[in-house]
């Protein structure tokens, strides 16, 4: 373990996917289900991205032989991307097709905005065959509406969040308002046409719009999932599961943590005061 890791001990299950694995178990047994994300992107050397997707297909053996309630979330620069398309989709293609064979789902994080159409066309080239993908939508982006509805019509399964990247404003909202209000109207439009939607936020005033939106169109609590971060607000995330809602918990491991966290913390002074915030609530 490095020398620095306590301090991104309550946010990362571990800097080992057995530590990730004994994190999850201890999640399910609390009947809260798991994204598992390895940490990394931006790779630019082919060998660290042959190397993770090594650790793709053990991770789905894992979540396959362990009985697992968890799927996996994936960059696609973590893949190779930022080397090359075709390479990077090769590479995904092998992760994609052990994922269906074993029935584990994946989705394909969302990163920057100059990733975003580059992302879509990957998901929507390979999603005939692979219909055990999802994706993610940031609700900040002007784009997201129109995604949103493409997304509906094939069936697709959706994230949605808020989105946490620094984005100019020709593309994305600023406001928060703004966000929320954009967040809660693509949320009913998941909830009335999609497909098993996943409302990722730990801002209580778009939680409680998400479920009074769910109970005014009648969607049972099992047809849709609030989806948390690791180390945030645990006590909350089990109150939701007693309530009956679908609860899965974005569990992030590896070595990568601190770009992780240091980009995310740079990139905007939200997820500062974010992080602060959560950790003073139970």
């Amino acid at each position: 373990m490095s020398r620095f890791f306590f301090l991104a001990r309550r946010f990362v299950a571990g800097e080992s996917l057995e530590a990730a694995v004994e994190v999850v178990r201890t999640l399910n047994d609390a009947g809260l289900d798991v994204t598992l994300n390895m940490l990394g992107e931006g790779t630019r050397e082919r060998e660290k991205a042959e190397d993770a997707v090594r650790q793709y297909l053990v991770m789905l053996d894992l979540i396959r032989d362990g009985a697992l309630e968890a799927n996996i979330s994936v960059k696609l620069t973590h893949l190779g991307l930022d080397i090359d398309e075709t390479y990077c989709v090769d590479n995904l293609y092998r992760i994609l097709e052990a994922a269906k064979e074993k029935d584990v789902f994946i989705r394909l994080d969302m990163e920057g905005s100059s990733y975003t159409q580059q992302t879509l066309d990957i998901f929507y080239d390979q999603y005939d065959s692979h219909k055990n993908t999802g994706v993610v939508i940031q609700a900040m982006l002007l784009r997201s509406p129109h995604d949103i509805f493409v997304l509906n019509k094939i069936g697709a399964r959706v994230r949605l969040c808020k989105g946490s990247y620094r984005e100019p404003t020709d593309l994305a909202l600023q406001r928060m308002p703004n966000i929320r209000g954009a967040f809660l109207s693509m949320a009913e439009q998941l909830l009335q046409n999609g497909h098993y939607p996943a409302f990722a936020t730990h801002d209580d005033y778009l939680i409680e719009g998400v479920a009074r939106y769910a109970d005014r169109l009648e969607v049972p609590k099992d047809g849709f999932e609030f989806q948390m971060l690791y180390g945030l607000r645990p006590g909350y995330q089990k109150e939701m599961r007693r309530q009956g809602y679908r609860m899965r918990i974005y569990v992030p491991f590896g070595t990568e943590w601190m770009p992780y966290f240091y980009r995310r913390l740079r990139e905007r002074k939200e997820n500062v005061w974010f992080v602060l915030r959560n950790l003073v609530r139970r």
